[in-house]
């Protein structure tokens, strides 16, 4: 009797480096790939802010659409349904006679709760769940840490992987795949209507118009690696913060899976063995392994990552103020570094990983407020979100993750450093275009004489101050 695998997609929209499939590929007579689009994605979280926004949500579908081509090019099509996985899993199985369904696992309570929820509704069917890890850089099999090992500093993890583990070559892209049943209906495409959302667009001084897809996940790494060569040069320019090319922005890709951490790392070497190969070039990986990091602190820590006391499970007394939050998340704290960044976020659902880690800094930091706020937000907004990514990250800068120094961020220091000439700045907020590029970051500090002059009214064209920045760095020394 010929064989049925269902290769169940979540973060892993793409048909190269893709084991779950490639494996369903060689081993079944007919591969059924299919995407749930699980109505828990889209509810409002505690926190009052939908769990995924419009733009995250619009490349998402794109995403969809560009693998569905992409199955359609191999013969056969992506399944698309709505509902949750354990209840359209077992249906499909029945409908088409699967032997099995694989999946690319994830490590995160929701998501693991999910695959948990799969496996006990198989159970009343003849299909199996073979899980398949193939989100990161290095396979979980490859590490010399075990889950409880993992370490809790990046510096002890990258030397210990560097050292002892290699990069496991790429899976190829299925080259034909049977045509699915007759009778099974792919099903329709969803609009971002129909997830209850209202359809945005990327405002147009983002740094790139952002489009999902494997497609454009592969031109963008040609692009930045081949045909304009920046990748000899991305550690000097990393930090920016206009314009598409300071760094590989990559991460919107990586996070839906369009693109495989292993094929960037192919190409990085590629590229070293072609043109050069330099402090630039190792960065790029470094980057990955970040990325890797917390994935695997995400697998070991469980739901602490999503605790209050986050992953290193260190108390702190949180604040509350709904009415500090507002402000930070408008972009209307009156501390222009803060706000221009806000502002690119809620307009294009990217933010600059410098700026990340000012906003951050400034929540959990100078307003005290709760983190995971903060993270939730990113959330909701932006279209690179990665669970381990965003929550690791956020707890990192907020002194309760993996940061063994517990910093924080000296905001009009950094806008200083990074905006020295205030352009940033004023690219997102014009309000300030006049303001003279020495007091831009503190346009509060001007005399009513000077905001006269320069056309600027702090409390009326621009908000006053929500706090004293200063007496929050002496309270956090």
């Amino acid at each position: 009797m010929p064989r049925t695998t269902l290769v169940w997609l979540r973060n892993d929209l793409r048909l190269h480096d893709h084991e779950a499939l490639a494996t369903a590929a060689k081993e079944s007579d007919r591969v059924v790939p299919v995407y749930c689009v699980d109505p828990r994605h889209y509810r409002t979280t505690r926190w009052g802010v939908e769990k995924t926004g419009a733009l995250r949500a619009q490349f998402l579908i794109e995403s969809l659409d560009d693998l569905r081509r992409g199955y359609r090019e191999l013969g056969a099509d992506l399944v698309i349904r709505r509902g949750t996985p354990e209840d359209v899993l077992p249906d499909l199985v029945r409908q088409v006679e699967a032997d099995a369904v694989h999946v690319h696992q994830e490590v995160t309570t929701e998501e693991v709760a999910v695959e948990e929820a799969v496996e006990q509704a198989l159970a009343e069917t003849d299909a199996t769940l073979h899980t398949f890890w193939g989100h990161t850089l290095y396979h979980v099999d490859d590490i010399p840490f075990d889950q409880s090992g993992i370490p809790n500093v990046y510096t002890s993890f990258r030397k210990g992987v560097e050292k002892r583990s290699a990069v496991r070559p790429t899976f190829p892209r299925p080259e034909h795949l049977a045509a699915l049943p007759d009778d099974l209906d792919p099903g329709a495409m969803p609009t971002v209507e129909d997830l209850g959302l209202t359809p945005r667009s990327i405002d147009e001084r983002g740094v790139l118009d952002f489009t999902g897809g494997e497609t454009a996940g592969l031109e963008r790494v040609q692009a930045y690696l081949w045909e304009q060569d920046l990748l000899k040069r991305y550690k000097e320019t990393r930090n920016g913060l206009l314009g598409a090319d300071y760094s590989s922005k990559f991460s919107a890709w990586l996070a839906h899976g369009c693109l495989s951490p292993r094929t960037i790392y192919e190409e990085v070497k590629a590229y070293e063995a072609e043109r050069v190969k330099n402090k630039s070039t190792y960065w790029l990986v470094f980057e990955l392994i970040w990325r890797d990091f917390f994935r695997y602190v995400g697998w070991k820590v469980g739901d602490r990552l999503f605790h209050p006391s986050g992953p290193m499970n260190k108390a702190i007394d949180w604040t509350g103020d709904d009415e500090a939050f507002r402000h930070w998340a408008s972009g209307t704290t009156g501390f222009p570094f803060i706000d221009a960044n806000m502002r690119e976020l809620n307009e294009t659902g990217f933010m600059s990983n410098r700026g990340r880690q000012n906003v951050a800094s400034f929540l959990a930091k100078n307003l005290n407020l709760d983190w995971r706020r903060g993270a939730a937000y990113f959330e909701a907004r932006l279209i690179d979100y990665d669970v381990t990514s965003n929550w690791g990250n956020w707890a990192y800068v907020a002194g309760v993750g993996n940061d063994p120094r517990d910093r924080y961020f000296n905001i009009v220091s950094q806008a200083k450093r990074y905006d020295p000439d205030g352009a940033y700045v004023k690219h997102w907020l014009p309000e300030l275009r006049d303001v003279p590029d020495p007091l831009v970051h503190e346009p509060y500090a001007m005399s009513a004489m000077e905001q006269q002059m320069h056309g600027v009214t702090i409390g009326e064209d621009y908000p006053a101050p929500m706090i004293d920045l200063e007496a929050s760095y002496e309270r956090l020394q």
